[in-house]
């Protein structure tokens, strides 16, 4: 008996350990999530939660597989798909409700939807892991769900789109977050479709979108004013590719509880170039669930065989019975609609035609079919779950056969004006391969059967990609005329460039790669040496020079030495040796010869040359490096002389020394501040082992110190004035680079010791 304790207590702990080295959302296991509430009439209370609407939470524990979590909150998700009538609802815990900081792996709210108007248990996790190969979209997995001990059935585990989210994939979270989800859906109105309609004050929209951030409602309207009225700008305030992809996913998949059918169940970014990301969500009602309505040639439904045949450009070959400016503002323009061709091409291609997602739909199947047959609130039988993936099946609707419907989708779309004749795409190259800053970069693509073919390139994530047409003309880089390869070239700034290209003729358009704008090329950036440097740093800045808000900080100057612009974008600057990524300089150019100063006095939200550090006139380090942590130029200074400053002389290459400060200009000029003769430092052997002698001749008393790389004093002490000999053991230091310093009174010298 104990032996059979000891294998259960370890078989437990190896599951444990099994589920931690997975992620929480993988779509190859089913998780086991229990929520005990201490209220045995718990349903009652969070009916009545549900009922008055003000997304109340209930406490509870909460055990993922295994587990423990205490006082999370819980309540009722979703629209429809919840009921006080139903045994089996979804929900929405949170797990950080009364205690702050509370997660698992990272995540801090779950969401478990019960699997309605859906009898094959498929779709929206099968539609999240396709539509995760082109676009931001959440995660998402099966899990059983318990209540006090009691299984309420298989549920599916969805990803939520919060601040954990955002970071993923747009690497802040602080910017505007919209839901496109109205207070109360009109069957026969416009909801969220983001037209003007509600007029020019931001608060009517307040009924019809969710603001998830703190501000916002003005650049929301903002966007829906560029969006309905100046599609020439549209460009300016919507990433129009993801918009596409959304779009193209939507209408392949006929995900039509969505913007396209009663404009709802999205959401909307605004990324730090300032455009507004569509952002996918609820796919619990795809492959052809919702066929209420198309808002177009459909508006009062359609049948599954209508749905395999519906026009993905219906919003422009024909009409909208309610507006639907996200679809026809960007169809009204050549390029988009067969940029928007070639993504549903892409996504038949790699999904529907080599039947991809029937292979994973059938794993998925036989993963939960036991779950399946163990949900006793199940809101259709086992053999409806086990016939709808391929045919279809009948209930108050009909739910068509997963394959039925996509195999006559991609048949029809096949056939599709802009799917057939695109451009072909082959052999990419970029020359030279291992370009560095002040290199003509020329990138070359063999096109056939284009009339245009175009490169989009940025240099750093969080920008915007620009255009450069590409030619066969043996102009601009391209070496031979008519030859069928088409080339574009710029400057190389020495940052890492993100590119693809994009073809088309007077019928359809391709990309290279096919996944493009969300997947893309990348070249590696490398700064040659001394490209750019820190050429001078002020660190006791009392009275020299003020920043724009009339404030004495601390401040930075960096040199572009080359006879070239360069770009600062992908460049950090860090006084912490264990994070070199600190602070991201501004992405802008700097002219050739140029300098550019920042203030470094923690008040970042001041404007994009204020770092989010300050520097420390007792002396430390400081870096600046590039995205992959390679350090561009570093120095380690002593402490520091009020309105003195310390830089690089010669300007731009010398060595560092104190100065009379030069601000935004060469240090050959400036004045070098002179030490009081009296003072005679030496120090030896250098590079030292275990033991340093030092010699000090100084008139008044002093003090010595050593610090290290990070700025840190390790050693200091006071000595009287007058002729001082003496030791230090080094032993208990760690080998690298140090800075010992003498200061008397005004006088400062320093030396670099090497540790071994």
């Amino acid at each position: 008996m104990i032996c059979r304790a000891i294998l259960c207590i370890l078989l437990f702990f190896s599951s444990m350990m099994l589920f931690a080295q997975e992620g929480f959302y993988s779509t190859d296991t089913i998780r086991d999530i229990r929520i005990t509430f201490a209220q045995s009439n718990w349903d009652e209370i969070l009916d009545s939660l549900y009922v008055a609407g003000d997304k109340g939470r209930m406490q509870a524990t909460l055990f993922i597989d295994g587990i423990q979590y205490d006082s999370v909150g819980v309540r009722y998700k979703g629209y429809s798909s919840a009921s006080v009538d139903r045994v089996k609802n979804p929900f929405n815990i949170k797990l950080n409700y009364l205690i702050e900081g509370q997660d698992h792996q990272g995540i801090d709210k779950i969401k478990l939807s019960n699997v309605i108007q859906d009898p094959s248990f498929l779709r929206e996790v099968l539609s999240y892991q396709i539509a995760r190969k082109y676009m931001p979209a959440s995660e998402s997995n099966f899990a059983n769900v318990y209540v006090n001990d009691t299984l309420l059935g298989l549920y599916s585990n969805v990803e939520a789109v919060n601040n954990e989210f955002l970071e993923k994939h747009f690497t802040t979270a602080d910017n505007v977050l919209v839901k496109g989800n109205p207070e109360t859906v009109d069957l026969f109105g416009e909801n969220s479709n983001l037209s003007q309609t509600p007029g020019m004050d931001s608060l009517a929209y307040t009924l019809l979108y969710s603001m998830q951030s703190d501000y916002g409602w003005t650049a929301l309207y903002n966007f829906i004013d560029t969006l309905n009225n100046h599609e020439a700008d549209i460009d300016k305030v919507l990433n129009v590719d993801q918009a596409l992809w959304l779009h193209a996913l939507n209408y392949t998949l006929i995900n039509f509880d969505s913007y396209v059918g009663y404009a709802q169940n999205y959401y909307l970014y605004q990324d730090k170039a300032g455009r507004f990301n569509p952002i996918i969500w609820d796919l619990n009602m795809s492959l052809g669930s919702f066929r209420l309505t198309d808002a177009s040639v459909y508006f009062d439904g359609f049948s599954i065989e209508q749905a395999k045949t519906l026009d993905p450009l219906s919003h422009y070959n024909e009409f909208s019975v309610f507006p639907r400016p996200l679809l026809r503002k960007l169809f009204n323009t050549s390029r988009y609609r067969k940029m928007y061709l070639a993504h549903i091409r892409t996504i038949v291609q790699e999904n529907i035609s080599n039947q991809a997602y029937l292979t994973r739909a059938e794993t998925l199947h036989q993963l939960i079919d036991e779950s399946v047959q163990n949900d006793a609130n199940k809101f259709y039988t086992y053999a409806d779950f086990q016939n709808n993936l391929y045919g279809t099946v009948s209930d108050f609707i009909d739910y068509p056969g997963i394959v039925d419907l996509m195999e006559g989708r991609a048949a029809y779309l096949s056939t599709s004006l802009g799917f057939q004749g695109p451009p072909d795409i082959e052999n990419v190259s970029v020359f030279p391969e291992a370009p560095v800053s002040n290199d003509m970069l020329v990138i070359t693509v063999q096109a056939s059967n284009a009339s245009e073919v175009i490169l989009f390139y940025r240099t750093r994530p969080d920008i915007v990609f620009e255009e450069l047409l590409m030619n066969d003309e043996g102009i601009g880089g391209d070496v031979l005329a008519g030859d069928g390869i088409f080339s574009s070239q710029f400057l190389f700034q020495g940052r890492d460039v993100d590119y693809y290209i994009y073809a088309e003729n007077d019928s359809a358009g391709a990309f290279s790669p096919q996944r493009a704008a969300y997947e893309y090329f990348s070249i590696e950036g490398q700064l040659n040496a001394g490209d750019i440097v820190i050429n001078e740093l002020m660190a006791s800045n009392v009275d020299v020079v003020a920043d724009a808000e009339g404030s004495y900080e601390d401040w930075i100057e960096l040199l572009n030495t080359t006879e070239n612009e360069l770009s600062l974008g992908g460049l950090y600057l860090s006084d912490d040796a264990t994070n070199l990524s600190k602070w991201a300089l501004p992405n802008q150019e700097l002219p050739a010869g140029s300098y550019f100063i920042i203030w470094a006095d923690s008040e970042d939200a001041q404007g994009s040359s204020h770092a989010n550090f300050k520097l420390s006139s007792a002396g430390e380090s400081l870096f600046l490096s590039d995205a992959h942590q390679v350090l561009i130029d570093s120095v380690l200074f002593p402490e520091q002389i009020e309105n003195v400053s310390y830089g690089r002389m010669p300007n731009g290459f010398g060595d560092f020394t104190l100065l009379s400060p030069t601000f935004k200009q060469t240090n050959d000029g400036a004045n070098l501040i002179p030490l009081d003769d009296a003072l005679v430092f030496n120090l030896y052997p250098n590079p030292v082992l275990d033991v340093l002698y030092f010699e000090i001749e100084s008139q008044s008393n002093s003090k010595i110190q050593i610090i290290d790389v990070l700025g840190r004093v390790v050693f200091k002490s006071d000595l009287s004035a007058g002729i001082i000999t003496g030791e230090l053991s080094v032993l208990d230091l760690n080998a690298g680079l140090y800075v010992v310093s003498v200061r008397s009174n005004d006088d400062l010298m320093s030396i670099k010791m090497v540790k071994r």
